[in-house]
């Protein structure tokens, strides 16, 4: 028996767990979370004896006696000071890290109650965020201490809720408190544990599975194979390219260390890893596909039975080769970058049971519940509505939830035995299993006159996508249209090539194939204007697009496009920094390229209060938020009438995917149109009361043209967003300071577009420095604590600055644009400028080598 005192109450138990799993399972503090159970993400932080301490390495036989303090410990008090700290700087966003974070700040002002900014920094340390860059979680603790310290009175919280004004998250107190529920805190009555038992090998055959010894363990209530699958045994994210197995058949090949042979559903979660090791299978070990190169190769053995080309794009407009003929300047130039981990904090989780007589409720966490239905009826051959499917809180995504992980897994569980299942990857079997950013090996050709106005470029890029096609033809097809960046010249040629490899799958990741041919294209510009004779600042700004001009793949650019102004708002920065990078770059909002692309809402009036309804996933952005604030705009009607539900398959209409920075301005003028139904309503007299039970429909639907086409000036995309950043070094090569111009259009919320900036700013700093996902032969050999994220006291000081076109309005969602995948396009691009300025080296791959933060290989 062991006994300690959490939160002041004597708590015991009889088995030597670990002090996590003791709060979560056996005591229900939910706050605690589980990161990585490896120690290294601060998720799971509690007070030991005052202590700062994770959970995660603590076994019950080590704190006989002691005190524990969750962050649901803490006073009534404390509480309310942290929930009002963090709400009203704007530090949450997908909040999986925040509960870790508040007991790291309360460490820090028990011993300092008057913290320095740098106290902050190194308090958190052990705490990672991958949403937020920090910034505002500091100014959250030392206005917590402050409060403390000062015995202040919490203010009052007025807002109108309208657009371009701060606006706390409808999300924040929970997420800061702990008391949000993610899929992880659910616990049904009943429940099983399942978990898929991984491939040994990358690329093998599978000889046999024999389970019989694994269904005589116990706990063991059932082993499924292929064969138990009864619809589709393949899935996919795009409906016309499933080639991902649910689980591996007898007699096919497995394509990645992340495949499943079969699924071990258990009475107990602990039990699990014992059950899997009774599985016993039978493989012919076959040689991997590491490279694009041996992919690609001549007799390579085909990955799938199309081929190992997954798509292959090749834009063109003009005449490229000509006019570099002609061109004063030329320079050409080979990049090479990695394959990179999301890192977010939540691990996949599902939960599924059966609903009904013949239907499946299935509680997920990924960035499109619409796409999970779908899937999972294919795969279970069922009709889509007998698929129930409810979003809980996301701790994270960034592309990496858009493809099944858990959610197919948990439902043919339950759909099998006819109980409530979970499935939960641990942090070692997430960075197995979902699919990543693409690595890429680009060659780039840029010509400019010889006054530095460019005249042509070519590219030819080969994407790595992995063992399945994920979304690596979108994201290929973006990382082209992209590729010449947002400049005034027309003779381009693109040719792209995404590839099968025994990798782990590539597909969305913020940015979406842009940060890779961003580098590329932005490093060929320094050169450029070296060999021009102007600064990189001169040679964006003489080319950068403006209303009326054409980008590169074409399409006209709008009149609420502000990028020169991004341009001029960071150029004193850039003028009168020792030494300094500058990236100026452009992101798509909205799926467009001809492809269907709808936004959908309901307003209802239920109990006197205004439900906006809408299956947009948040996955940190602040979704709901966005909905309430366009309904306040809208109808010019107080926040507390305005409810936003989470995403329903049976209550909220189908929005589409959580990608391509699309759902501010998609959902957001679906919410508009809906409201202003309601708004007319209003204004003719009726009230609240008359109009109970109506509900409003609204839906946005963008036109656009297909990548290849005829038209000389095409519509690629529904809008763009554009910025501009620069990145400042100290005489060592440190960074010293970023300063970031935006253009986001009718900016909705100030304080929640800072800190999405912020964080888009620290993971662009992180691919570009210290990133690293470890590989070897196709295996994966990354753990969280090697990735080289950055935790608060590696970020420096970022100044935001928000600017807009003299006329932000075009008709759709008052001008509002997306800025979540923008926000990490510029950073390492402007930072290869600054150690070209620094030292005259061209520094063509990722993680950058010879700098402050990785030194040169010898």
């Amino acid at each position: 028996m062991y006994s300690l005192v959490v939160n002041g109450k004597t708590e015991t138990c009889e088995t030597n767990k670990k002090l996590m799993d003791f709060l979560r399972e056996d005591l229900g503090l939910t706050g605690t979370k589980d990161g990585c159970n490896q120690g290294s993400c601060g998720a799971c932080s509690v007070l030991i004896n005052g202590r700062v301490s994770k959970a995660c390495l603590f076994f019950l036989e080590k704190l006989e006696g002691k005190e524990v303090v969750t962050v649901e410990g803490l006073s009534q008090h404390q509480k309310d000071v942290y929930a009002y700290a963090f709400a009203q700087t704007g530090a949450v966003q997908c909040g999986y890290c925040i509960p870790g974070i508040v007991i790291s700040a309360q460490g820090l002002i028990n011993k300092k109650p008057d913290p320095s900014e740098e106290d902050a920094r190194k308090a958190i340390r052990g705490n990672i965020c991958r949403c937020t860059g920090y910034a505002k979680i500091v100014e959250a603790i030392l206005l917590a201490a402050k409060i403390f310290r000062e015995e202040l009175s919490i203010p009052e919280e007025e807002s109108t809720g309208k657009l371009g004004v701060d606006f706390k998250r409808v999300d924040a107190v929970e997420k800061t408190l702990g008391t949000g529920i993610y899929v992880d805190d659910v616990t049904v009555e009943g429940m099983l544990h399942a978990s898929a038992l991984r491939t040994e090998y990358p690329r093998a055959k599978v000889l046999s599975i024999d389970v019989s010894e694994a269904l005589k363990h116990p706990d063991c209530e059932a082993v499924l194979t292929a064969d138990d699958v009864p619809g589709n045994n393949k899935i996919g994210h795009l409906e016309f390219i499933s080639d991902w197995d649910v689980m591996i058949r007898v007699g096919d090949i497995t394509r990645y260390v992340g495949d499943s042979v079969a699924l071990v559903v258990s009475k107990n979660k602990e039990s699990l890893n014992e059950i899997k090791e009774l599985v016993k299978v039978e493989y012919e070990e076959l040689t991997p596909l590491t490279t694009i190169e041996e992919a690609l190769a001549e007799g390579a053995p085909l990955i799938h039975e199309k081929g190992n080309i997954l798509s292959h794009e090749h834009l063109v407009r003009g005449n490229a080769d000509e006019k570099l003929a002609a061109s004063k300047y030329v320079v050409t130039q080979h990049y090479s970058v990695p394959i990179n981990e999301h890192a977010f904090m939540e691990p996949e989780c599902a939960i599924a049971m059966p609903e009904g007589e013949d239907g499946i409720l299935l509680y997920s966490a990924g960035q499109s519940i619409y796409d999970e239905q779908r899937e999972v009826a294919r795969m279970l051959g069922v009709e889509k509505d007998q698929i129930h499917v409810q979003s809980k809180l996301v701790g994270g995504g960034f592309g990496g939830k858009e493809d099944m992980s858990v959610q197919h897994h948990a439902s043919l569980a339950a759909w099998c035995l006819k109980k409530p299942v979970k499935v939960l990857l641990t942090r070692q079997e997430s960075l197995m299993v979902h699919p990543k950013r693409h690595g890429m090996e680009m060659d780039f050709t840029t010509g400019c006159d010889e006054e530095g106005n460019l005249t042509a470029m070519k590219a030819v890029i080969y994407s790595d996508t992995g063992a399945y096609a994920s979304l690596g033809g979108p994201v290929l097809q973006r990382a082209c249209t992209h590729a010449a960046g947002p400049y005034k010249y027309q003779d381009i040629d693109v040719e792209g090539f995404a590839v099968y490899t025994n990798n782990p799958p590539a597909g969305a990741f913020r940015g979406f194939g842009v940060c890779q041919t961003a580098f590329a294209i932005e490093s060929n510009i320094n050169m450029l204007a070296k060999k021009v004779g102007i600064t990189p600042w001169e040679i964006r700004y003489k080319n950068a697009v403006e209303h009326g001009d054409s980008l590169p793949n074409g399409q006209l650019v709008s009149k609420n496009a502000a990028l020169k102004e991004t341009l001029l708002a960071v150029k004193d920065a850039y003028d009168h920094a020792e030494v300094a990078g500058i990236s100026c770059f452009f992101k798509n909002s909205g799926i467009g390229v001809g492809l269907p692309d709808v936004g959908r809402c309901i307003v209802s009036v239920e109990n006197g209060k205004i439900h906006v309804r809408t299956s947009a996933a948040c996955i940190g952005q602040g979704m709901a938020t966005v909905a309430i604030q366009v309904a306040c705009e809208t109808l010019n009607l107080p926040p507390e009438m305005i409810i936003a539900e989470a995403p329903d398959t049976r209550r909220t209409p189908n929005s589409g995917t959580t990608t391509a920075s699309r759902q501010s301005l998609f959902t957001g003028e679906a919410i508009r149109r809906a409201a202003v139904q309601l708004r007319y309503e209003l204004d003719m007299g009726r009230a609240l009361n008359d109009l109970e039970g109506q509900e409003f429909y609204g839906e946005y639907s963008a036109v656009t043209d297909p990548l290849i086409n005829d038209k000389t000036n095409p519509v690629s995309h529904a809008g763009y967003g554009y910025a501009a950043e620069v990145a400042i070094l100290d005489e060592k090569g440190k960074v010293e300071k970023f300063v970031a111009a935006y253009d986001m259009g009718q900016v909705v919320n100030p304080k929640s577009a800072e800190g999405q900036i912020e964080g888009g700013i620290v993971m662009g700093m992180g691919y570009a420095l210290t990133e690293k996902f470890a590989m070897d032969q196709s295996y994966v050999k990354a753990k969280y604590a090697t990735l080289g994220l950055l935790n608060a006291t590696q970020v420096p000081p970022i100044e935001t600055i928000l600017v807009q076109a003299k006329e932000i309005h075009d008709g759709l969602a008052y001008g509002i644009k997306g800025v979540g995948e923008l926000a990490t396009i510029p950073t390492a691009p402007a930072l290869a400028g600054a150690y070209y300025a620094l030292d005259g080296k061209l520094r063509p791959t990722l993680p950058m080598e010879d700098t402050f933060y990785q030194k040169k290989k010898k």
